[in-house]
């Protein structure tokens, strides 16, 4: 499978009306060997493509209503799959009977502990990436918080907190408290204090246990994670630093800063930045740092969007530029 001179590749996106959905289409618009098959929505279909994305190019074009039997009739050679947990495994079983070389981007956490998918987190795996066609796109809190944690696990001691805050974009379009804007109001709402979803996958990919602290804040879109973490021997700001310096030197998307970096600084970017180093004087083998990223973008939508460019062996930045 490979681009032709005149198309490149097609690429069906299912659950067009979500936020990362909504955030992925522009990426497609900008993309220049891309372009969209159809965008499916089960409740929206017949909405024009131009009220998700102002700048979408074919004003007639909507969304459709697809469903799993109608995969054969598609022609795509890209599938993403931006819909709730537990719902694309028969969409995935459709996708292999009729398009058995099809790349296959999962965003939801339904593959993330399938080894036979690949777990995508740009940067970090990048070589397993490469000409991968089952690719489980990270939860938005696990790239925020696999980014600060990879480089240094192997060297980590006791089980390493992360306490995260999230604008409500991540709990979706379905109504909850989590993005009711009178509850969050001048508020910040912690839930789900063991056994996140994200907890348990931070925790699988780094092969240890994490804990995880989830809290909605009443912002749209951005998250931040503070994480404190004890190592097996004394650690300085610097040479930490350094490390994550190195594993991200080739990686223009990832920015290691000595401040503490802020949510303003990355929403309605594909960047994330970790920073704000802070080794503790009372215990000189425990230290806090701080990633952030937007939760929609490099914690969803352009992340997937580098991921099926190092599958096909593209640019990993094409359909990025304009976010970066």
């Amino acid at each position: 499978m490979g681009p032709s001179m005149t198309e490149g590749y097609r690429l069906a996106l299912i659950g067009g009306r979500g936020y990362t959905g909504m955030s992925f289409l522009p990426l497609v618009r900008q993309h220049p060997h891309i372009e969209l098959a159809l965008a499916s929505s089960s409740s929206q279909a017949g909405l024009p493509l131009t009220e998700i994305d102002a700048d979408w190019p074919k004003p007639d074009e909507t969304l459709v209503a697809l469903g799993p039997d109608a995969v054969p009739t598609v022609d795509a050679d890209i599938w993403v799959l931006a819909l709730p947990n537990d719902q694309s495994k028969p969409w995935v079983a459709a996708i292999e009977a009729a398009h058995p070389q099809a790349v296959v981007v999962d965003f939801s956490a339904d593959h993330r502990f399938d080894d036979g998918w690949v777990y995508g987190l740009s940067e970090l795996n990048r070589s397993a990436l490469v000409g991968a066609r089952r690719i489980a796109n990270p939860g938005c809190y696990a790239t925020a918080a696999g980014l600060a944690l990879m480089p240094v696990v192997d060297d980590l001691d006791t089980p390493p907190v992360v306490f995260g805050v999230s604008g409500h974009s991540g709990a979706g379009k379905t109504p909850s408290p989590r993005n009711d804007p009178e509850r969050l109001a001048d508020n910040l709402m912690p839930y789900q204090l063991t056994g996140h979803v994200h907890e348990q996958e931070i925790s699988y990919q780094l092969g240890r246990d994490v804990a995880f602290h989830p809290h909605v804040a009443p912002f749209f879109r951005g998250l931040s994670v503070t994480i404190r973490a004890g190592f097996g021997a004394p650690v300085e700001a610097e040479a930490l630093m350094a490390r994550w310096q190195q594993a991200y030197a080739d990686s223009p998307l990832i920015e290691v800063v000595a401040d503490v970096p802020e949510i303003r600084e990355v929403a309605g970017s594909a960047r994330a930045i970790l920073g704000g180093v802070s080794v503790d004087a009372r215990d000189s083998r425990c230290a806090s740092f701080v990633v952030v990223l937007d939760n929609l973008l490099k914690g969803a939508a352009s992340q997937a969007m580098q991921n099926i460019n190092q599958g096909l062996g593209l640019g990993e930045q094409e359909g990025l530029r304009e976010i970066t």
